[in-house]
């Protein structure tokens, strides 16, 4: 485990008022080079509703620089957009053929925001990842076959079989939270996690995400509250795909911006570019450097699209054609394979070959998946208490109690 960071010094009062006084957009850091509008007319057709976009179908600009990552470190964010997306296709495959105990849930086209978020916490710091989060599990040292068996509901997976989704964690080894399917839960928790590290002379960053419908719930505003109340270390990723299941984000708010709700709790928002992998890391590198300085907490509203349904079994035919298309052209790995390129940190014979290694390390991990029995009966009621797995140090303000 790393060793632990001392506690900073709180922001002096006045800091905090001037800090508190700013106006809504003067606290929202803006990184995008584009700033787009999706107004959706509904209307009805064969007794359905049914929702159209306006829009134009344009190319997307370049992606934002930035000079806090070296070309090693891009390669190994590319390298996890890459293995979040061929896992996923692994997954699909095994729905299909009827292995999975369940349903899949799938981050296409938000392997960029997943990956570069999770890339930008440091070894001591928390996260607490939702169903499209997949990326930020393979950076924090999940295998592939981990995920899979998951969702088999495998013996070998991370509950044993236990559980056929997303619910897992690691508290001793990856500081990660298990997701919790009360969408905004995980907010407050994560305060808590901060609050608990603070107690024992530590301060850190706390990191979990939200779409833009959980961010609709009354947990989210208590658990944000909460923090920036107290100062703690939550780094809060919304990532605004513009549909809460088939609900468009304007049926949901009066607001473009959700990044601008920060402003209501004093504290400060980026929004991003949830397609360009290194807008998000900047936002999440700040948000997590002002975390670990005791600084309290930020809103990253990271805007990018959901391109299949709310899980497999949704086809998703709410969502205008065009609209699918206009993103398609914002595919965060095409994007990132384009930036790298000009960079010349990645050319067509090294792109090929790790394409390659990924799709050989992915059968792999499949086949071992495969090849992990089923749960047997007679340990159904192993682990369901902690039975000196773990061994807890109570410590309050770095001393013990």
């Amino acid at each position: 485990m790393p060793k632990a960071r001392a506690a900073r010094p709180r922001p002096a009062a006045a800091a905090l008022a001037r800090r508190n006084g700013q106006t809504a957009a003067a606290m929202v850091t803006d990184l995008r080079r584009e700033k787009l509008r999706f107004d959706l007319r509904e209307t009805r057709r064969d007794g359905k509703v049914v929702y159209e976009w306006e829009g134009r179908v344009t190319d997307p600009p370049p992606l934002r620089e930035t000079a806090a990552l070296s070309r090693d470190q891009a390669l190994a964010i590319y390298r996890f957009m890459l293995m979040n997306r061929i896992m996923e296709q692994q997954l699909e495959n095994l729905y299909k053929q009827g292995q999975v105990v369940g349903g899949v849930y799938f981050g296409l086209g938000q392997e960029g925001c997943s990956v570069a978020s999770a890339f930008a916490l440091g070894p001591d710091d928390w996260m607490a990842p939702m169903i499209r989060n997949q990326g930020s599990l393979l950076v924090r040292g999940f295998a592939p076959r981990d995920v899979m068996m998951q969702y088999m509901a495998k013996s070998g997976s991370p509950t044993r079989g236990r559980d056929g989704t997303s619910h897992f964690g690691d508290l001793e080894k990856r500081r990660m939270i298990s997701p919790i399917s009360m969408l905004g839960d995980l907010i407050p928790v994560m305060a808590g996690v901060c609050l608990g590290e603070r107690m024992q002379g530590r301060e850190v960053a706390a990191m979990t995400w939200i779409g833009d419908g959980g961010q609709s719930t009354g947990v989210f505003h208590e658990g944000v509250n909460f923090a920036a109340a107290q100062r703690l270390g939550l780094v809060l990723v919304i990532e605004n795909n513009l549909w809460a299941y088939s609900t468009p984000l304007q049926r949901q708010v009066r607001i473009t911006d959700l990044a601008v709700r920060a402003a209501g709790y004093g504290i400060p928002a980026f929004v991003v570019d949830g397609t360009d992998p290194l807008q998000v890391y900047e936002a999440c590198r700040q948000a997590v450097a002002r975390a670990h300085a005791g600084g309290g907490p930020t809103i990253i509203e990271a805007k990018l699209m959901r391109m299949k349904g709310h899980a497999i079994h949704d086809p998703a035919s709410y969502v205008p054609p065009r609209l699918l298309e206009f993103w398609r052209r914002r595919d965060p790995i095409v994007r990132f394979e384009g930036y790298l390129t000009l960079k010349g940190w990645l050319g067509e014979s090294e792109r090929t070959r790790l394409r390659a290694e990924i799709e050989v390390e992915m059968a792999a991990e499949r086949a071992a998946a495969e090849s992990s029995p089923m749960p047997t009966p007679d340990d159904v009621l192993e682990g369901v208490y902690c039975e000196r797995c773990h061994h807890p140090t109570p410590h309050f303000q770095g001393r013990p109690s």
